[in-house]
């Protein structure tokens, strides 16, 4: 669990990811999209990805991948992330975190 809180703060945006995963890709394209460059984390190339998996399992990630954090806080999965979208919240969340400049 420690190794999850640091990776999710080094960064202003992370995302937890399955490299076949095709909502972990949507998601990422969404970032991208927007200008930011989060600190991407494939759990299915990371030696140590099942024991993260077990780690977003226990802070609550339900689907575990993508898990998006920023600024270091837990936003949730792709439904959650597109929500904030769609009502204007993901960007001033990424404005706020440094993520992206405007």
């Amino acid at each position: 669990m420690d190794r999850i809180r640091d990776l999710a703060s080094q960064k202003a945006a992370v995302i937890f990811t399955k490299s076949s995963c095709c909502m972990c890709h949507s998601t990422k394209a969404l970032f991208y999209d927007l200008g930011a460059s989060p600190a991407i984390h494939e759990l299915d190339q990371d030696e140590n990805g099942r024991e993260m998996e077990l780690a977003l399992r226990v802070l609550g990630c339900n689907p575990i991948v993508p898990s998006v954090f920023i600024g270091g806080q837990f936003v949730g999965s792709t439904k959650d992330v597109i929500s904030l979208h769609v009502d204007g919240s993901l960007k001033k969340m990424l404005i706020n975190a440094k993520a992206i400049w405007f």
